[in-house]
């Protein structure tokens, strides 16, 4: 396949291969490559698709690849890695890997280690979309000791039916949607949803937050949330300051911004809409409630900075480029 026209950052153009192209993620990662002329995209044949031998050579042959799979296909896809070949990078959108030690953790704005070690990294796990929201709540409030590692968290959360995959989204938007589709719809009731073990891990907890996500009827976006009773804190601390170590823990950050802090007033008249974000690679973080009860939210768009966005992101992290190149 011919390389596009050399850029000055690379002298030449990267090669990229999708595998779960046609996927969700892997249809919104090729939307933010649109008007990249720094990347040549390797497309697999459609007949040849679930063939493991091109895969294999597509993946050997590329420099960066992005794995838009299942958890199964996701390790099976790295398998297939030649074991000389030490120059492709693994880009994983899947869960198979975000808690595995030897691979980045791909949220470069919880700490200059994250960021660290995805520059170096041969192998960066995408977060998950609830889990980008929460880590990015609750990181920051463990890293600066405002609530300590074994403390009982809850979070909950409400997203767009895109997260669902293929099959309920066809359900969502076909004429025979069932009357309960119509309501926000809670899930994962046994506390066993599949982003926990992240959750955990990455948010440096002991044990692991209890969480109740719901689907809602709306395409795209989320919200998600941690409430903070602060009489069950060592040491109480105030709206504000929580606030303050928001604002200095992503100051500076391209892709989260800490939205200022709102009047008892401000915060009565004000609704917080999930799908704001829809379509944008970026976060937001606020901070509501009262010196009593704090309320953390954290907003984005799971196709963007819950998934296609942050995965993008990475990969201009690795490329040493503007990581914002090609994201809204």
């Amino acid at each position: 396949m011919q390389l596009l026209e050399k850029t000055e950052e690379n002298n030449m153009s990267v090669k990229i291969y999708i595998d779960g192209q046609e996927g969700t993620t892997g249809l919104k990662i090729q939307e933010r490559f649109k008007d990249r002329n720094d990347l040549e995209i390797m497309k697999i044949s459609e007949e040849l698709r679930k063939d493991p031998a091109e895969r294999a050579r597509l993946i050997n042959s590329a420099d960066y690849v992005f794995l838009c799979l299942p958890d199964a296909a996701s390790i099976e896809a790295v398998s297939f890695i030649d074991k000389d070949n030490d120059h492709v990078r693994i880009i994983d959108a899947s869960t198979a890997h975000r808690t595995n030690p030897d691979w980045a953790y791909g949220f470069p704005e919880l700490s200059p280690a994250h960021r660290e070690k995805i520059i170096k990294s041969n192998r960066v796990a995408v977060p998950g979309c609830y889990a980008s929201g929460f880590a990015s709540i609750v990181y920051p409030l463990v890293s600066n000791g405002i609530i300590p590692a074994d403390f009982p968290v809850f979070a909950y959360a409400t997203s767009g039916y895109s997260g669902a995959g293929k099959k309920a989204i066809a359900v969502y938007e076909g004429d025979d949607k069932p009357f309960e589709f119509n309501s926000p719809r809670q899930y994962a009731l046994s506390q066993q949803h599949k982003h926990l073990p992240e959750m955990k891990a990455v948010s440096g907890l002991t044990y692991t937050p209890m969480f109740n996500p719901m689907v809602c009827d709306y395409f795209s976006g989320m919200v998600v949330s941690v409430p903070i009773q602060t009489r069950m804190l060592d040491k109480k601390v105030t709206a504000q300051q929580v606030h303050e170590m928001y604002a200095k823990h992503y100051a500076g950050a391209n892709m989260i911004e800490v939205m200022p802090l709102m009047s008892a007033d401000e915060q009565k008249a004000f609704f917080l809409a999930s799908n704001t974000l829809s379509g944008q690679n970026k976060m937001q973080v606020f901070v509501f409630g009262n010196d009593e009860q704090i309320l953390l939210c954290s907003r984005l768009d799971n196709l963007g900075k819950g998934a296609s966005g942050a995965a993008v992101q990475c990969l201009n992290i690795m490329m040493g480029i503007d990581e914002t190149t090609g994201l809204v």
